[in-house]
């Protein structure tokens, strides 16, 4: 069982770098930068898909945090960039509770390729919204920021998972 779990975590740890060699940070540094420091942003990571997908999951603490970025000049500015022509004046999350919380959002874009009569355009955008589900197991730490609380997490520290069992 050791010996599979460390299997299972090596293989993790080189996909893990492999994905961060390509982190969209470079083709959203402005947003990605104001949403770290946007009010009631709890963590931002950014990544890679396997299909060529780059993702930003940014976890904020409530709905009203996120509403706030969502009306925030940064964001506002980011989409009439990828869609000029749209306007954008509906009340985002009416159906969610106020008391909503924590949030995870994930954006994942995709870019079709450059030619000669085109620059690199998006080719396709989502957004989704996530909450933490109770349970689940972090060795050696976690995905989410520490300040996000999780129900029935089972957190384990490197050392204990190294010791042998009884």
């Amino acid at each position: 069982m050791k010996v599979v779990v460390s299997l299972a975590l090596a293989g993790l740890c080189a996909w893990a770098n492999t994905a961060a060699a390509q982190a969209p940070s470079a083709a959203f540094p402005s947003v990605i930068n104001a949403l770290k420091a946007a009010p009631g942003c709890l963590g931002v990571e950014t990544g890679q898909t396997s299909s060529g997908r780059q993702v930003i999951f940014a976890w904020f603490e409530g709905k009203q945090a996120l509403v706030d970025w969502y009306h925030s000049d940064v964001h506002q500015r980011a989409m009439k960039r990828v869609f000029p022509d749209r306007t954008f004046e509906r009340q985002p999350l009416p159906d969610l509770p106020d008391d909503t919380g924590p949030i995870l959002a994930i954006v994942s874009v995709k870019f079709a390729e450059a030619t000669e009569d085109r620059p690199r355009a998006i080719s396709s955008i989502g957004i989704e919204l996530y909450g933490p589900l109770p349970g689940g197991v972090a060795v050696g730490g976690r995905f989410a920021p520490e300040t996000v609380k999780v129900r029935g997490l089972r957190e384990i520290s490197s050392e204990a998972a190294a010791r042998p069992t009884r």
